[in-house]
Formats: C-alpha cells, structure tokens, sequence
C-alpha cells in the first residue's frame, strides 16, 4: 500500500506505549537535555545545597532563567527545593539520581548487547 510504513519486529513500533522505564529515563534524559542543567548538577554534587542566587553567580544567565532550569531538574525529581522563606536552598536528590544512573547504565548496557549480537550475526 502506498504511503503505508512496515515495520521489522525488532524495530520501533510508534503504535506502542511508551511504559515504565522508558517514560523515567526519558524524563531524566530531558532533564539532563540543557548544559545549565548539567552545570548546575554539577555544582550541587560539590556541596550540601545551594540557593538560587549562587547559581546565578556561577551561570551566565538570568535569575528567571535559572529558576526555569531549576524547576525542569525539581519536575524530573533529580533535585529537592526546600523553602527557606524568603529563598530556596536545593540539593541534589540522591535516590532519585541513583534511579537515574541505573537505568541509563541498563539502557547503554542494553544497546550495547545489542550491537554487539547484531555485529556477529552473518549477513543475510
């Protein structure tokens, strides 16, 4: 059939949902998906917590802006605010990011395997 796309069982089937793991670790991957996001993950496994305003001294943007990258990691559940009226201190989540770690280890594992199964199988 014209304009019909046919899919090889071991492909992506777009007609699936997307389940469990995989909605964590893309949430998690869109998280980690901006270099501010990264930096400030960074800069919060050096210290207990920190408050907006020392994220703002060490990244080239505005205050509203980092607030916005802040919120992106505190959705994704990587980091906790804790309010401390006026401010907000945070910190890293350390539950949450081993969850993270463990399933990109798996997914990176896992595409691995993969690879290398395909790369022994003779060619057809």
């Amino acid at each position: 059939m014209p304009g019909r796309k046919f899919y090889k069982k071991k492909c992506f089937n777009p007609n699936k949902e997307f389940r469990g793991t995989t909605k964590e670790l893309a949430r998690y991957a869109k998280a980690l998906g901006h270099p501010a996001r990264i930096k400030i993950l960074r800069f919060l496994s050096h210290s207990d917590f920190c408050y907006t305003g020392d994220f703002v001294d060490v990244l080239p943007m505005a205050q509203s802006t980092v607030s916005q990258h802040l919120k992106e990691l505190k959705d994704a559940g990587l980091i906790i605010a804790n309010e401390h009226p006026p401010r907000v201190s945070y910190c890293i989540n350390r539950q949450v990011w081993e969850r993270a770690k463990a399933l990109f280890h798996d997914f990176f594992n896992a595409l691995a395997d993969e690879h290398s199964q395909q790369s022994k199988e003779p060619n057809q």
